[in-house]
């Protein structure tokens, strides 16, 4: 598998221009593409995916902090967040929570987009089948390279040298191909330079989920490699 390049996008005016381009591209997204069905049900909105989802993007951030944050509260301490299905297996933040990391907002704001493109998201909604979106999850392939160790941080102060070894071992791990998916990853030098600079981990996360998506092109449609018990509300996250 190639990196050809990295294309920053720094907006999401662009990030929807983008994906109604006629181009065909199968896509990991590093945002949740669903809600947890336990949430859905018991704040009584639609338990169909695309009503829901145009519910959902109806409302203000604050109407959502409001009303998640209402949730939580009435829920046991270790137990606030509803979860999906696979949000243990994938080891993902839930998709309700709105801060560290704000995930229910980068769904609230992205996933209309990809919506309105109206590209094919497989087991949640049928779409133009030239441009398939799959929801990604870095951090998922991330663990199975280098287990907990941290890689990546948006604070300068904690962008240390551990970090930084991190992620070229994170990278040697993708060049040799040391997982599951079965895919080597070929980079030119100063790509692998571009990588191990960015600090953020921005351009890193973007490669895993590059990975990701190879994985399901490989697996082919319709399913691309999801499993066929996926809940049509709630989404799953690619190789979990």
């Amino acid at each position: 598998m190639v990196l050809s390049r990295l294309e920053k996008i720094d907006s999401l005016q662009a990030f929807g221009q983008w994906l109604q381009e006629p181009h065909e591209w199968v896509g990991g997204f590093d945002f949740p593409f669903g809600l947890p069905r336990e949430l859905v049900e018991h704040l009584g909105w639609p338990t169909t995916w695309r009503e829901c989802i145009a519910h959902y993007a109806s409302l203000s951030r604050a109407d959502i902090r409001t009303t998640f944050a209402a949730f939580c509260d009435a829920r046991p301490v270790g137990g606030k967040f509803a979860h999906r299905a696979f949000d243990k297996r994938a080891g993902s933040s839930p998709s309700m929570k709105w801060v560290n990391p704000p995930v229910a907002y980068m769904l609230h704001a992205a996933l209309p987009l990809l919506i309105d493109a109206g590209v094919d998201i497989p087991g949640l909604h049928a779409g133009d089948e030239r441009r398939v979106a799959l929801e990604a999850y870095p951090g998922l392939l991330a663990r199975e390279l280098v287990g907990n160790r941290s890689y990546k941080s948006d604070d300068k102060a904690k962008q240390t040298p551990e970090r930084l070894i991190a992620r070229k071992d994170l990278i040697t791990a993708l060049e040799h191909g040391q997982t599951r998916l079965g895919l080597r990853l070929k980079l030119t030098h100063a790509q692998r330079d571009a990588l191990v600079d960015d600090a953020s981990g921005d351009s890193l996360d973007a490669v895993l989920c590059l990975v990701q998506a190879a994985w399901a092109q490989r697996q082919g449609a319709p399913r691309y490699g999801l499993p066929e018990a996926l809940d049509p509300l709630e989404g799953w996250i690619v190789t979990a």
